[in-house]
């Protein structure tokens, strides 16, 4: 028998996903919480196979209660079941550590099969979801900038010449020529301009 705890701060969502998973012979709901705290406390209560947990509760978000549940008790297993499906949510539910990521228009059938395959160690992720997860995988990471870097190519994309930098910061001409070499590569880029726009396109300007 598959013991599941649900955490979701609507009562008729926790009331039908118990109604559901109950009728199914080989899993079990062992206890509602509805709050993130509340959903950590149970957890480590009944140390349950599955926590299906929602994302934005009062008392503390679903990934946060994720990370707590998995930190104090490994053997448990969450998977996340929530409508929301933005990059930055799948990611910091993954990253915490849930072992799937379904959304709430899941047929019965689909949220059944899916607590098996969890249980049974299975990573599970709604279509849209792998999608995003290969799609992030696949773009590289922005390249990270010191702060003095940064700084530089600010000024440089206000249209100041090298001097004027120096001025501006007071550091030599050499200096700044310095930053602007390591930003070239870090960026893979050639000139100034490029450097510009490439920062800009990452998010990093």
């Amino acid at each position: 028998m598959i013991r599941i705890l649900l955490v979701d701060d609507h009562p008729v969502v926790r009331m039908g996903l118990r109604g559901m998973l109950d009728a199914e012979p080989d899993l079990t709901v062992v206890g509602e919480a509805s709050s993130g705290a509340e959903g950590v406390e149970l957890a480590l209560a009944e140390r349950p196979d599955i926590v299906l947990m929602d994302l934005r509760m009062p008392g503390g978000d679903g990934v946060e209660a994720t990370g707590r549940i998995l930190s104090s008790a490994p053997g448990v297993r969450v998977m996340v079941l929530t409508t929301f499906e933005s990059d930055r949510d799948i990611l910091r539910a993954i990253e915490a550590g849930a072992s799937g990521y379904l959304l709430k228009d899941a047929s019965p059938r689909e949220l059944a099969d899916a607590v098996r395959a969890a249980a049974r160690g299975e990573t599970v992720l709604a279509p849209s979801v792998a999608s995003t997860v290969v799609r992030q995988v696949r773009s590289p990471a922005p390249p990270a900038l010191s702060a003095r870097e940064t700084e530089v190519l600010r000024l440089v994309a206000a249209g100041l010449t090298n001097a004027d930098i120096g001025r501006r910061l007071f550091i030599s001409e050499a200096t700044v020529k310095t930053h602007l070499l390591r930003v070239f590569n870090k960026l893979d880029v050639a000139d100034r301009t490029a450097a510009v726009t490439t920062a800009m396109r990452h998010g990093l300007l």
